[in-house]
């Protein structure tokens, strides 16, 4: 099946699909490791993880490569405020990343870069713009990319840059105005500036040649795509684009992939209106990371995602439909042969989820095709119109979806244990919520064992200690549901 996906530089939706011998190549901008992500930091992570997921399950080999921005304007000032060098201060937060990817069950790319392991090859790539007179070197010390010598700035963002003025220059990594300036390439240090010492002189690299000297050096100088969120588009990939086809004369990207950010409640998500989560503020207040994994996937990526506390209660609802449907599939006795209504009906909601997927990554669709398979399965069950071969037929499905979607088997549980865990070591156990604070008192065993008492109980007829049972699990977060076959039990 052809995957076709919008190209923000042609401005068209595009085939997408490997030069020949070669997996897809796919650089990834990842995160800036100065602080805990936020939820519209993973709505990007989450939106790049489904693409990867389902190149996978339509057999594209990928190789997909993430930095991981380790030195930066506001690393630095953290570090200098925490008291500690930018090496001690960054590897929490790249740990935290990573356990936050984990959550959300977001596979890891084949290739983790870290900028402060490849200076040699952004000062190479520095020296190769120098000897076009493309970077110039200012009387501090530093190296300023001409942006003059690049005609076609602009062409990814579709922004008018025909006023450049020569010569006017930037320092700061990141800015908000559409202003076309001169960039720092190498930046010379402040006094007491961590730095490194170089043939370009002391310093350290800007944030644009970072991602443009790692992603040739294991992609290639002209690679597949390149990923982001919407807000990297300028100045960042701007950027990128100007040194990196400067250097080379090549094209650096041939697609590119933009993820539009979220709202939270309507409204622009920042600390000051008080709307600002990360992954663990969520766990603590008792959502389950399945759920947060679906509400940032559920609309379409070039979509804008309006987050509510009320959409994401739907999606844990959602999720336990999934989950529940696939264990029925797993405990029911279908009589012998095929409902052959039920499986035309299945085979129209696989080409349905896959042509959606294919059809620009509309999630949306794609969701919408399994829940309606879901719905007729219930139906069929209820009615015992299910037959022993269709199982197999909507399992299959199931199992596509849940290598693109990744919820259906159920970690939120190890997940919260993990986010309690780190509030207490942060002292931030007052933060989290009683039914979730009630979660840590019980071990899996320790649910197994009060089941297995509450059994006996029952076969003895002793109600009352069943009962006082079920109401000891549930106050601790466990609910337990009776069935004709056994009792299953989950946590909230």
């Amino acid at each position: 099946m052809t995957i076709q996906l919008f190209n923000t530089l042609s401005n068209t939706v595009e085939p997408l699909a490997p030069a020949a011998g070669q997996p897809l190549r796919i650089y990834a901008c990842g995160p800036t490791v100065y602080d805990y992500g936020h939820i519209g930091n993973f709505r990007t992570f989450l939106q790049v993880d489904v693409l990867r997921r389902f190149l996978e399950l339509e057999g594209v080999p990928v190789r997909h490569v993430m930095n991981i921005t380790d030195v930066d304007d506001k690393i630095i000032r953290n570090a200098a405020a925490a008291g500690v060098p930018i090496g001690e201060y960054t590897p929490r937060y790249e740990k935290a990343f990573f356990e936050d990817l984990d959550a959300l069950q977001v596979e890891h790319p084949e290739i983790i870069a870290r900028a402060t392991e490849h200076i040699p090859e952004m000062v190479e790539l520095i020296e190769r713009l120098a000897a076009q007179d493309l970077a110039y070197k200012t009387e501090d010390g530093s190296w300023y990319f001409r942006i003059a010598g690049f005609p076609a700035y602009g062409k990814l963002s579709k922004k008018d840059f025909s006023g450049i003025t020569d010569g006017a220059r930037v320092d700061v990594d990141e800015y908000d105005k559409d202003s076309a300036r001169d960039f720092a390439l190498w930046k010379a240090p402040r006094p007491g500036e961590y730095h490194w010492q170089t043939a370009l002189g002391p310093g350290r690299p800007g944030w644009h040649i970072e991602c443009s000297a790692m992603a040739m050096k294991y992609l290639g100088e002209s690679f597949d795509l390149h990923a982001g969120g919407e807000d990297l588009m300028f100045p960042h990939h701007e950027n990128e684009i100007a040194q990196s086809e400067c250097a080379t004369h090549k094209t650096f990207a041939r697609h590119w992939f933009h993820v539009r950010f979220l709202l939270v409640e309507g409204r622009k998500m920042s600390k000051s209106e008080g709307n600002f989560y990360t992954l663990r503020d969520l766990l603590l207040k008792g959502y389950k990371a399945s759920a947060i994994r679906f509400l940032l996937i559920s609309v379409p990526y070039r979509q804008q995602l309006n987050f509510t506390f009320e959409g994401l209660a739907a999606e844990t609802g959602a999720v336990e439909r999934l989950r529940t449907f696939h264990q029925r599939l797993r405990d029911v006795k279908a009589a012998p042969g095929l409902n052959a209504a039920l499986a035309a009906e299945t085979d129209r909601a696989s080409q349905s989820f896959h042509a959606a997927l294919a059809n620009d990554l509309n999630t949306a669709e794609a969701r919408a095709a399994v829940f309606e398979l879901v719905r007729a399965g219930n139906a069929a069950i209820d009615s015992g119109a299910i037959a022993a071969e269709n199982v197999p037929l909507i399992q299959k499905l199931l199992a596509d979806f849940d290598k693109v979607f990744a919820v259906i088997e159920d970690h939120d549980a190890e997940f919260t244990r993990f986010a309690l865990d780190w509030a207490e070591r942060e002292g931030r156990l007052a933060e989290a919520a009683p039914e979730v604070l009630a979660q840590r008192s019980l071990s899996d065993a320790q649910i197994d064992a009060l089941i297995e008492e509450r059994n006996q109980a029952r076969k003895s007829r002793n109600f009352a200690r069943g009962d006082a049972i079920r109401k000891e699990l549930a106050d601790k977060g466990i609910l337990i549901e009776d069935s004709k076959d056994g009792v299953r039990w989950k946590r909230k």
